[in-house]
């Protein structure tokens, strides 16, 4: 037993001031590690995608169906089980139309919270009571504690009292109160802990509606990916962030979307746009906001040389007479000759409208009120990465060099490389959003989209998209990193760079679609690295061939759960049709893992640990019982 210290000892007294006390507690922990581990759910790449995002948190990525066909299926067939599944999904919609079908009769309320329960119950095998009560939504925690907790006797006392409960809550009108309680407390037990692995903003068209859903979740991470940096630079006041977050919202139609969920409009833009471009046109909207976002990062990287950005600085390369842009390979035409805000003398200085365009949207940005909020919830809750049960989370890259080392990024005049570099990029991201100082929120666009930031790990070729038509020239270099990631050895190296275990170890990363309609298996290094970014973005499905990867890690092991594109909840609450889900099977534990093998088990075992030798000093008397401080 490890040794304690005389006065941390006296302050664990306080807490525990009997024996009892503290034998009591040692009971509580030794039982609670000898319970399975809890269900690990792990998403990426939202962006936006409320409604399929909203569909994979009810199922649970199909969790639950699985138990609902565990228990039911012969009892209820398999059309049955997805009409089961959608009350749990959606348990107020599909209520409503129950009822105006006229199938919510006295018998068919009595069912639905019968089976709830069993299900319910079957849920809460791996938990305390206690987790279980803290689960439960507010208000019906007593009812639901009581049906939860049936007994059998010789006499069936138990049984008739519960079917008693049952009888009282349909004929008290709570029926639809308890079955929503029910089908809430279900998902809340099918999944102990959500991991959300970055990039919840941009592209859908509700980013703000998947933040909210996040904010009732009773227990989860976010690990930021460079989406989640370019927001919370635009809404720590950064010109530079803020332009890419118009551009993004232009070119992905979501104009309304930003003005609904934030108070920030595009009409000023689009007024600026038709006086000094001649009309607001789609392709003049993008056009002006492509101009200005290459004006605002010349100018970070001008004030910023170490960042090694030179080469982005494409607005003075452009020969103004002949409207060709000088590239290192050759010499592009321009596909339009209007800027007329750009003055060839200084291409990077802003014209006094456009200066008084940005300054009016960084008042727009820092002001809402609802972003701020939604910004607050993001830094509190998010990290660059984390190591959770022996896995490493992050969504973009480890930057490396070309020979598999870790690559050696110079800021504020020091070297920073693997975990190092992931570290100080966590503690940038928190000083640029309280501080919001322009070195801070400048280093905020570096990470949004940097070559060798942990968030990106590419070069993005924004302005060439934006003006030239050679595709050839839209190919954007990544991060040697992305070459690499089939290597164990180098994921391996990784692992070991954060104090996990090489062989056990696994990397969780989001960031990059993945083709699987071409075959790209998302499962890297000889099943070290999984890559989670599927597909949640309709703008990519056609190119991935699949709505979304998610990752199911519980006490029997992993499996990869590849989702097909939702139809929508009309869908689900017409003809119970649910995402259609195939589950790949990764890696069985040949021995299931038990909260005694998990992080919170080793907490668990130390806290364990102090209680016994307070309990020993009790009992040999160093300490008396019922100290009082």
């Amino acid at each position: 037993m490890r040794d304690f210290d005389q006065e941390y000892l006296k302050l664990l007294s306080e807490k525990y001031p009997t024996e009892a006390a503290v034998c009591s507690e040692l009971i509580h922990l030794s039982a609670i590690l000898t319970l399975p581990k809890g269900t690990e759910h792990f998403i990426s790449d939202l962006h936006g995608e409320y409604s399929a995002v909203s569909h994979i948190l009810n199922n649970c990525s199909g969790v639950i169906l699985e138990k609902v066909t565990r228990l039911f299926s012969q009892e209820l067939g398999e059309a049955g089980c997805h009409a089961l599944c959608s009350l749990i999904y959606y348990p107020r919609e599909e209520l409503r139309l129950l009822r105006d079908r006229g199938k919510l009769d006295r018998e068919a309320q009595k069912s639905a919270v019968s089976r709830l329960r069993a299900l319910a119950e079957l849920l809460s095998g791996k938990y305390t009571r206690a987790y279980v009560r803290s689960r439960m939504p507010e208000g019906w925690e007593q009812v639901l504690d009581e049906l939860l907790h049936i007994q059998h006797d010789e006499e069936s006392n138990q049984l008739r009292y519960h079917d008693a409960l049952i009888s009282a809550i349909v004929d008290t009108g709570a029926a639809e109160g308890v079955i929503t309680a029910l089908a809430t407390l279900i998902k809340r037990l099918a999944v102990d802990r959500l991991h959300v692995v970055g990039d919840i903003f941009d592209r859908g068209p509700d980013p703000a509606g998947i933040i909210e859903l996040l904010m009732r979740h009773p227990n989860l991470d976010i690990q930021w990916g460079n989406h989640d940096i370019l927001w919370l630079g635009a809404g720590a006041g950064s010109p530079a962030c803020i332009a890419t977050v118009l551009r993004i919202s232009v070119d992905y139609h979501n104009e309304a979307t930003l003005e609904r969920s934030y108070g920030i409009s595009l009409r000023r833009f689009a007024e600026f746009c038709a006086r000094v471009y001649g009309d607001a046109e789609q392709e003049t909207l993008h056009q002006a906001v492509s101009v200005l976002g290459a004006k605002l990062e010349g100018q970070v990287i001008r004030r910023h040389p170490g960042y090694g950005m030179d080469q982005r600085l494409l607005l003075d390369k452009v020969d103004w007479t002949d409207y060709t842009l000088r590239l290192a390979d050759g010499v592009y035409p321009l596909k339009t000759r209007r800027f007329p805000t750009v003055d060839p003398a200084d291409p990077y200085r802003l014209s006094p409208e456009e200066q008084a365009l940005v300054d009016e949207y960084v008042d727009l940005f820092t002001g809402s009120r609802n972003l701020r909020r939604h910004l607050d919830f993001l830094c509190r809750r998010g990290s660059t990465y984390l190591c959770f049960n022996g896995n490493l989370l992050y969504h973009g890259c480890i930057p490396m060099t070309q020979d598999g080392q870790f690559a050696p990024v110079r800021h504020g005049g020091q070297w920073y490389a693997g975990k190092a570099l992931l570290d100080y990029a966590d503690r940038v991201v928190n000083a640029a959003w309280v501080r919001g100082d322009e070195s801070a929120l400048d280093m905020m666009w570096y990470l949004w989209c940097g070559l060798n930031s942990p968030f990106s790990g590419r070069e993005f070729h924004t302005f060439e998209r934006a003006f030239l038509e050679d595709k050839s020239t839209w190919t954007e270099p990544k991060n040697p990193y992305f070459l690499h990631w089939e290597n164990e050895a180098m994921v391996s190296m990784i692992l070991e760079e954060f104090g996990l275990d090489r062989d056990s170890g696994r990397i969780i990363n989001g960031h990059t679609p993945v083709k699987a309609v071409k075959g790209e298996n998302p499962v890297k290094a000889g099943g070290k690295l999984f890559i989670i970014d599927g597909g949640f973005c309709k703008a990519y499905q056609k190119t991935t061939g699949i709505a979304g990867y998610t990752l199911i890690y519980n006490s029997h092991g992993l499996r990869l759960k590849s989702h097909r594109p939702f139809e929508g909840v009309g869908k689900v609450l017409s003809d119970n049709a649910d995402m259609e889900s195939s589950s790949i099977p990764v890696e069985r534990f040949p021995h299931r893992r038990y909260i005694a093998d998990t992080d919170e088990g080793r907490e668990l075992q130390l806290r364990r640990e102090a209680l016994q030798a307070l309990l020993a000093a009790y009992r040999d008397g160093r300490l008396p019982e019922g100290r009082q401080s």
